[in-house]
C-alpha cells in the first residue's frame, strides 16, 4: 500500500501544474476573446462615424 502513496505523490505535482496550465490558458483565451470583440465593436462605431461624416459632405 506504501507503493500507493508513493504514486500518488509523484503525480500531483503534474496534476497541478496541469490544472495550472488549463486556468493561464484559459484566461488568456478569454482575454483575447474580449479583446476582439471589444476592438470589433470600435471598428463598428469608426465606420458609422465615418459614414455620418461621408453623408454630410
Amino acid at each position: 500500500m506504501s507503493g500507493f502513496w508513493i504514486a500518488i505523490g509523484a503525480l500531483i505535482p503534474s496534476i497541478g501544474l496541469g490544472v495550472l496550465f488549463y486556468f493561464v490558458m484559459r484566461s488568456i483565451i478569454r482575454a483575447d476573446r474580449n479583446e476582439r470583440a471589444q476592438l470589433a465593436e470600435l471598428d463598428r462605431q469608426e465606420a458609422e462615424a465615418e459614414g455620418e461624416t461621408t453623408s454630410e459632405k
